[in-house]
């Protein structure tokens, strides 16, 4: 399509004589091009003046399509380097300032296509001069070991484009803000000295060529401020050094400013690496509302030093109440806040962004169409403020004859109509930021509702890590008035504070949680919930407040998902960090804490019943498995290779294989491996098979249990596996099948009934499970079982006796005695069932409907308290100090009237499970202790 019959749009003259003179000298062009180009000389004598220089390229221009003009001035630019690029530059300057100028005054190109084709020609400059200065130095010898080969990377010299260059947002007259670094690690430390003298040389002369006015005019202004503490750096600052800057002393504008940053020139792999090196200072692991603080108080000073008039007459579209960089500042907030957890968000240009926001629940979809549509519209403004003169000004006009040529170069002879839209943009643009930046309400200088003692630990907190810093205090101080009104409408105020008081104290620091639960109210009505109710979780929070960030994520009370959706999640995160093992520890942790704390919360808040919440927290155990496997002996394989064969299975066991978890439980695992017995591996250090798997399940419980700067996921007990602690770490798969089938235990068989392959390789996984099946449904004399069940069953007893009551777990008629007695029930049947309920059923047939029922009822019951037990105490009850909370919980949870009436039916249905399998297993011996409840 050619240029004349895309227009859409045409700016009207405003000098009259100016477009007529010009139109005179207009020969042969179709009407619509003719009509743009005296409208556009009638109001911009910039353009005017580019529209008589390049007269003869603009007929070329006009016979083919604006796309294929604008990338043949390019390829002659980028292929500038040498003498003549000063000259070629400067040309290619214009001609792109005038193509760029003419497709969106005639609305030929939209805002992104013209801001991307100032950038593109802006990456080529930067590119094209770095060449030129540096091609001089490389052929004198001057970069120690460097040579003219390695000009293709500019031996390892980047610019990074900031701000509107990075993100492809370039206005029509912007200088160019660069970082001009590089990359350290190819030269010698003796070296390091003389190049750094060489860069910094290039990068001045590279400035110069490009900046300086000549009389072929300049090409950018270009700002390098931006670096690392530019009053003492020089401007091309070593990789390392800016590493250790933003690692040590790096500021919240400094990372805004590093979210549109991209390497637009020179060695742009090393630029690429360090952005990903410097990526936990741009992108904070934990929603980051501290932020928005650090924004208002930036957009403050911005407003108060270079804001300008705050009418209409002389106003700054960019830096004024309400102008372009207000929606900025909105979009890129929002993205420093949550795009630490979610990468989708790091985006550089700001529609994307807001288009991001819209999709992940951020933003109102309303509200971010407004701002985008009154973005595009000032953005087009400043472009035809610029436009007039080239000069980089944001100001609109303070003059009628100001104000009706602007209007004429938007297209309409009416500034009041122009002057209205615009009032219009900047009000609306305020009202849907303000509101976001706004400072909360002062908060009052002593907490009221609550009770004296209560008051005292309000002083008390002052002191604590938390609250150490003045911000964090501000901020404490800002929430403090809804904090204690949420606290006196519990049920037991104090006590719910005394909690609270344990969740402060154990916080290492405070800012950026009080930020999170000033930005979401709803935060604060679920701390008070759990500080009432739930004192290892208020406890468990202390340590990992960061998992709060998910309550906000948006679904975090969407439907539990499939065990293998889990895990894909998490193998996918994994795949997504750096390659470096211990910042993929830290991210399934992260990822595991997030998941566990909304099991807890759903079934804290009646959400989910305590046997769901046994399957979700199973289901996350063996996701969390699963994904973490591949990655370790990944990198176990780093040094030791790999074994032929089929790899390993691990198996969990318990209440893992059986998806009976509670909140604090260990996992019971048994690593299988498949290989030849003298097979042995081929990394830089060789080690047999045995050897192998017993280092690599050595590897896989420390990635599990040990505690990393985020803390640690789960202990794991190997106790299972065959001979138990005297036994090998890892079991070969012949070994485990000849164990099981000629020297394992009646127990290790009653465990058999629950295991659950839960992480390996899939053809292994499947032969373990149907050589479980096998041996579960093996002939067996069920006399020696049961009699061998009936000592078990002493032993348990004499090992832990009930301790009381609400011991559910221990004596007889417990939960381990059910359990116990349930796999028993599926081993003598044969039954390949896993979970207790499921093998407790098939005591129907044994035993009789009501025995059944009975056993049930009982399991269902003690296992019930043990889940709210594991989740309030981390432990088990002891109803004085469990808090009014956690027994309304308990009581809910198991349907009970009081407490006295729930210990009555402990008491009761213990007494009916111990009678119904004492009655069971007497036949074949005394179980003696074990009934004494």
């Amino acid at each position: 399509m050619s240029f004349d019959t895309s227009i859409t749009r045409l700016p009207l003259p405003f000098d009259t004589d100016r477009a007529e003179d010009l139109a005179a000298g207009l020969q042969g062009l179709p009407a619509g091009t003719k009509d743009l180009l005296k409208g556009t000389a009638g109001c911009s004598p910039y353009l005017e003046g580019l529209i008589r220089k390049e007269a003869g390229w603009l007929e070329e221009v006009f016979a083919a399509t604006p796309g294929v003009a604008l990338d043949a001035v390019l390829d002659d630019a980028r292929r500038a380097v040498g003498t003549n690029a000063s000259r070629v530059l400067r040309q290619a300057k214009g001609r792109v300032a005038l193509l760029t100028g003419l497709a969106d005054l005639a609305g030929v190109w939209d805002l992104d296509r013209v801001t991307e084709s100032l950038t593109r020609f802006a990456d080529i400059s930067v590119e094209v001069a770095f060449k030129t200065v540096l091609e001089r130095e490389l052929r004198r010898g001057k970069l120690p070991g460097a040579t003219e080969d390695d000009l293709t990377d500019c031996a390892g010299l980047f610019a990074l484009a900031m701000g509107k260059m990075g993100a492809f947002e370039l206005n029509y007259s912007s200088d160019i803000d660069l970082i001009c670094m590089f990359d350290d690690a190819r030269y010698d430390y003796e070296d390091l000295p003389e190049a750094r003298s060489v860069f910094v040389r290039v990068v001045r002369k590279a400035m110069g060529l490009l900046s300086d006015l000549t009389a072929d005019g300049y090409v950018f202004r270009t700002d390098l401020r931006l670096r690392p503490d530019p009053s003492v750096t020089p401007v091309a600052v070593s990789t390392t050094s800016a590493e250790r800057y933003y690692e040590a002393l790096g500021r919240t504008w400094e990372r805004a400013a590093y979210v549109k940053a991209r390497p637009a020139a020179g060695a742009v792999e090393a630029g690429w690496r360090f952005l990903d090196d410097i990526r936990p200072f741009i992108w904070r692991r934990h929603l980051d509302y501290a932020t928005v603080e650090d924004a208002h108080t930036l957009r403050q000073k911005i407003r108060a030093h270079k804001g300008g008039a705050q009418g209409l007459d002389g106003r700054n579209v960019k830096l004024g109440s309400g102008g372009i960089r207000e929606i900025e500042f909105f979009t890129q907030t929002h993205q420093l806040i949550s795009g630490g957890r979610d990468p989708d968000l790091r985006l550089r240009g700001t529609r994307d962004s807001l288009r991001m926001l819209v999709s992940k629940g951020w933003v109102d979809s309303g509200d971010a169409d407004t701002l985008d549509g009154c973005y595009v519209r000032l953005r087009e403004i400043e472009h035809r403020l610029q436009m007039l003169r080239d000069a980089q000004t944001h100001d609109l006009p303070n003059t009628p004859d100001g104000w009706q040529r602007l209007a004429m170069f938007c297209g309409t002879d009416d500034p009041k109509t122009l002057r209205d839209e615009l009032g219009e943009i900047f009000e609306t643009v305020h009202e849907l930021t303000e509101s976001f930046f706004a400072p909360m309400r002062r908060p009052s200088d002593k907490a009221t509702g609550v009770s004296d003692r209560a008051q005292e630990w309000v002083e008390r907190w002052r002191g604590y890590p938390a609250l150490r810093s003045e911000r964090a205090q501000t901020i404490f101080a800002r929430l403090l008035p809804d904090l204690m009104a949420r606290f006196d409408a519990a049920a037991h105020p104090d006590q719910a504070m005394s909690r609270f008081d344990g969740f402060l104290r154990g916080l290492p620091a405070g800012v950026q949680l009080f930020a999170l639960f000033e930005a979401n109210p709803q935060l604060v009505d679920l701390i008070v919930d759990i500080c009432s109710t739930a004192p290892a979780l208020a406890q468990y929070l202390s340590r990992n407040s960061g998992v709060l960030d998910a309550v906000i994520g948006g679904d975090f009370f969407a439907p539990w998902p499939a065990a293998d959706d889990l895990s894909r999640e998490l193998t996918e995160q994994l795949a997504s960090t750096p390659d470096d093992y211990e910042a993929q520890l830290d991210t399934a942790r992260r990822w595991m804490k997030d998941w566990h704390f909304r099991i807890g919360v759903h079934f804290l808040r009646g959400l989910i019943t305590a046997a769901e919440a046994s399957g979700q927290y199973s289901d996350l155990a063996a996701a969390t498995v699963a994904a973490l496997w591949p990655v370790v002996q990944d990198e176990f394989a780093r040094k030791f290779g790999r074994v032929p064969g089929r790899g390993g299975i691990v198996l969990g066991m318990g209440s893992l294989g059986a998806r009976q978890l509670s909140a604090g439980s260990d996992l019971d695992l048994i690593l299988i491996y498949d290989a030849d017995s003298d097979a042995v591996s081929d990394g830089r250090k060789s080690l047999s098979a045995r050897q192998y798997y017993a280092r690599l399940t050595k590897a896989l419980v420390t990635a599990l249990s040990a505690r990393t700067a985020e803390g640690a996921l789960y202990e794991v007990d190997m106790r299972l596996r065959p001979s138990g602690r005297q036994g090998p770490a890892a079991t070969s798969w012949a070994s485990y099948q000849n164990y099981q089938r000629t020297e394992a235990w009646t127990w290790e068989h009653l465990a058999l009934t629950r295991a659950r392959v839960i992480a390996g390789d899939h053809a292994l996984a499947q032969k373990v499970e149907s050589f479980r099946k096998e041996m579960v449904k093996s002939k067996r004399d069920p006399g020696k079982m049961w009699t061998d069940l009936v000592d078990m069953r002493r032993r348990l007893s004499d090992a832990k006796p009930k301790s009381g009551i609400w011991d559910v777990s221990n004596g007889s008629g417990g939960l381990q005695d059910i359990e116990l007695f349930a796999q028993a029930l599926a081993l003598e049947s044969g039954s390949g069932k896993r979970q207790s309920r499921d093998q407790l059923e098939l005591a129907r047939e044994k035993l009789g409907g009501e025995a059944a029922d009975m056993l049930l009822s009982a399991h269902r019951l003690l296992s019930s308290v043990k889940s709210v037990a594991s989740l309030l105490t981390g432990g088990g009850i002891a109803p004085a100090d469990l808090g009014h909370g956690g027994i309304e919980m308990l009581l809910r949870v198991t349907e009970a009237n009081d407490m006295k009436a729930l210990e009555d039916r402990i008491d009761q249905e213990c007494e009916s499970a111990a009678k119904v399998i004492g009655d069971a297993v007497l036949p074949y011996g005394d179980a003696g202790p074990a009934d004494q409840r």
